[in-house]
């Protein structure tokens, strides 16, 4: 079987995660654009295979507040559930690097790491504080030598290891439209609520361009834009 028929075949069941299987095919794109530079075939056969339509037209669901609460409910303090949320709420980082981030990156009440994407063609430095209650959570949790999160076993998470462990506790809270990436959405969307500028917020998540942050705090700044207009009526109505 060819592999743009493979592609296609292995999609379907991947329909109930468009977003998984539009990055199946990115992935692959990507090896065979390397495949074809380098002249070991002569084409790139997942061009051919066009991208299922998201369920979400903004990505990955943000989590509300009323999720937040929800899960942090079903998952105390002092739990590896619980710290998991907190660090990706309150650092806005993906996964890759949360799994990565321990005690040799705090420095002063500050974490201070490279960022794992493009670390090697194109590093990101980030340096974000810690807040109070980030620390207070660390503290309660049994944190691993090298990592904060571990698994079961004391040992540090791969990425996609912690994704699908992060899924099970989700699911123990009955969240089965969260994920771990949607909280560095939330995150976003929370500094855009509390009136940071998108170069603000670029400096906790690490982008480089405005493009994405703009994507995650839309309708935050929808909420925002809506409650100013409203109160100006209201103003002008008294």
């Amino acid at each position: 079987m060819s592999a743009s028929g493979r592609t296609r075949r292995e999609l379907p069941g991947r329909r109930g995660r468009p977003e998984a299987a539009n990055g199946m095919v990115k992935a692959v794109g990507q090896l065979f654009k390397f495949a074809v530079r380098y002249e070991f075939c002569d084409r790139n056969p997942a061009a051919e295979v066009e991208y299922l339509h998201p369920k979400n037209a903004d990505g990955f669901h943000s989590w509300s507040l009323e999720e937040i609460a929800a899960y942090e409910a079903r998952h105390p303090v002092g739990t590896m559930a619980r710290l998991a949320l907190a660090l990706a709420l309150y650092t806005g980082q993906r996964r890759s690097d949360l799994v990565q981030l321990g005690k040799q990156h705090v420095r002063d009440g500050w974490l201070i790491f490279t960022q794992h994407k493009n670390r090697n063609r194109n590093p990101v430095r980030q340096e974000i504080p810690i807040i109070p209650d980030l620390q207070r959570i660390i503290d309660a949790s049994p944190v691993g030598d090298l990592t904060f999160l571990v698994t079961t076993f004391g040992q540090p998470f791969t990425s996609n290891g912690f994704g699908n462990r992060f899924r099970k506790w989700c699911d123990e809270a009955s969240l089965p439209q969260c994920s771990v990436h949607g909280l560095r959405k939330a995150a976003a969307a929370r500094l855009a609520e509390l009136g940071c500028t998108e170069f603000e917020i670029m400096a906790i998540t690490g982008h480089r361009t405005s493009k994405e942050v703009t994507r995650y705090t839309r309708a935050a700044s929808q909420k925002a834009r809506a409650e100013s207009a409203l109160k100006r009526m209201s103003r002008e109505q008294k």
